[in-house]
């Protein structure tokens, strides 16, 4: 069961993106990573895109032990955006073409919405102000009654909002709508410690000690380098929540890597459970467009070599 693995602290999570639509790369993704022993799959909430990860699976020869996770989220969330290029704005500079980590931005300079996850670099890096990040909010009512249909472990719920009632409305579907383990993704972009603890009290009180899972988020969809910086945010999250005391799973994930795990032994930080997005897939990208990666052994075992490099920080540790 799910909550076995977080009480054994032996929980490693793949991010495939709460925005990647890309159902070819998510499939490849779970093959790969559930091979080199990751247990624990986070995806976007479309029924396509968990048939993909069930695909995954059955390639990789893998029945038990795996379990899938949907993630949604609320206006103002960055990981249910996607970026929209006004072109009377843009001069063709490639400035966005060049730091999109998913290429995820047309020879057109439009944007493949199915490779789109949300990160807003190009946003950042675009010198004439072209380009805004739209929020793609669903109705939770319509969606979820399929998706759970299809056999999911859990559900993610990203409220990073300073809309108290929304994030409460939002919340109370869920609970409504799934009786399974839920997981609340918080960061410090938005609320200060304080209100961060009394949003999780709060959430917490209707629901069964241990059911719930605590994404401590640092920086989210930062971690492509494998550096200290990045994972340091999510380390302090993480602390606080711990500090806490919550009656429910702390998971670190926003800039999380390598490195993750070491600093936040040295903080003195245990999570039950590591998420990994951004850097997860970067170390694999190239096996990611390979047609052949199915068919060609070679490419596979070397595609999780280098997962399980990643995978086994956190599954081998004390």
């Amino acid at each position: 069961m799910l909550k076995d693995l977080f009480e054994s602290k032996k929980c490693f999570k793949l991010v495939c993106g709460a925005g990647n639509e890309d159902i070819q790369e998510v499939e490849k993704l779970v093959a790969i990573y559930s091979k080199a022993g990751c247990n624990f799959f986070d995806l976007c909430a479309k029924p396509e895109i968990v048939d993909a990860a069930k695909r995954g699976l059955e390639i990789a020869g893998i029945k038990e032990d795996r379990y899938l996770c949907v993630s949604v989220g609320i206006n103002g969330d960055p990981h249910i955006t996607k970026a929209k290029i006004d072109k009377e704005k843009c001069i063709n500079c490639e400035c966005c073409k060049k730091i999109c980590p998913h290429e995820a931005i047309l020879d057109t300079y439009e944007i493949n919405n199915v490779r789109c996850i949300g990160c807003s670099q190009c946003e950042k890096a675009c010198p004439q102000n072209a380009i805004e990040m739209i929020s793609q909010i669903k109705d939770y009512k319509e969606i979820l009654p399929e998706i759970i249909a299809k056999g999911i472990d859990c559900i993610e719920f990203h409220a990073i909002s300073t809309d108290e009632n929304d994030v409460m409305e939002k919340w109370e579907i869920l609970n409504k709508y799934f009786d399974g383990m839920l997981c609340v993704s918080l960061d410090r972009s938005e609320l200060g410690d304080k209100k961060l603890r009394e949003r999780i009290s709060k959430m917490l009180e209707t629901r069964k000690p241990y059911t719930t899972i605590i994404q401590a988020d640092g920086v989210a969809m930062s971690g492509s380098n494998d550096e200290y910086g990045t994972t340091l945010q999510a380390i302090a999250t993480a602390q606080m929540f711990q500090n806490a005391k919550f009656p429910a799973y702390i998971m670190m994930s926003g800039g999380t890597n390598k490195k993750s795990i070491e600093l936040a032994s040295l903080c003195n930080v245990e999570p039950h459970c590591l998420a990994v997005g951004s850097f997860a897939r970067k170390i694999v990208k190239e096996y990611l467009i390979c047609d052949d990666l199915y068919s060609n052994p070679e490419k596979m075992k070397e595609a999780v070599v280098k997962a399980k490099t990643l995978v086994d920080t956190v599954l081998k540790r004390k």
